[in-house]
């Protein structure tokens, strides 16, 4: 984790960003985990890992506590998140998931890494983590399947 930390903040520097070290902090916060609230003065990018596979990596915004902290536990929460992927994967079924026990699923049998980020940063950085992690670690629950497949077999 720390080597993903050092090319993370290698890379923002190459864009003429002006950054300290301290001011992104990564939060492996293990299996099982428990969700954290967003701190404040933070902005904040997570990612969910299941049997060493990235499932989702998302951002959250300075005001954003419920998108960090809750919604990916609850299908009903919002139109995309992790519970929604997982109930709507085939894949998934052999579990016999339901809306009702998907949360607590995810606690018990994801790891959850958090980079938490200053928000005196901006979005931009925010925006870039998020992409650079999408990049690094393809999620599987991100993009749209057909646009997955075109990229993989055109090389795009």
């Amino acid at each position: 984790m720390e080597d993903l930390k050092d090319q993370l903040l290698s890379a923002i520097r190459l864009t003429g960003t002006d950054l300290r070290d301290d001011q992104i902090i990564m939060v492996d916060r293990g299996i099982p985990h428990k969700p954290r609230t967003l701190p404040s003065g933070k902005m904040g990018v997570y990612s969910f890992v299941y049997q060493g596979q990235f499932l989702k990596i998302g951002k959250a915004g300075p005001n954003s506590h419920a998108r960090f902290h809750s919604q990916h536990y609850h299908p009903t929460n919002s139109r995309s998140n992790l519970a929604n992927s997982i109930l709507n994967d085939p894949e998934m079924r052999e579990f016999n998931l339901t809306p009702e026990t998907i949360g607590d699923w995810i606690k018990k049998n994801t790891r959850r890494i958090d980079v938490l980020l200053d928000a005196s940063l901006g979005m931009f950085v925010l925006n870039f983590v998020e992409a650079f992690l999408h990049l690094a670690c393809k999620p599987k629950y991100e993009g749209y399947e057909n646009q997955r497949n075109v990229i993989q077999r055109d090389g795009i």
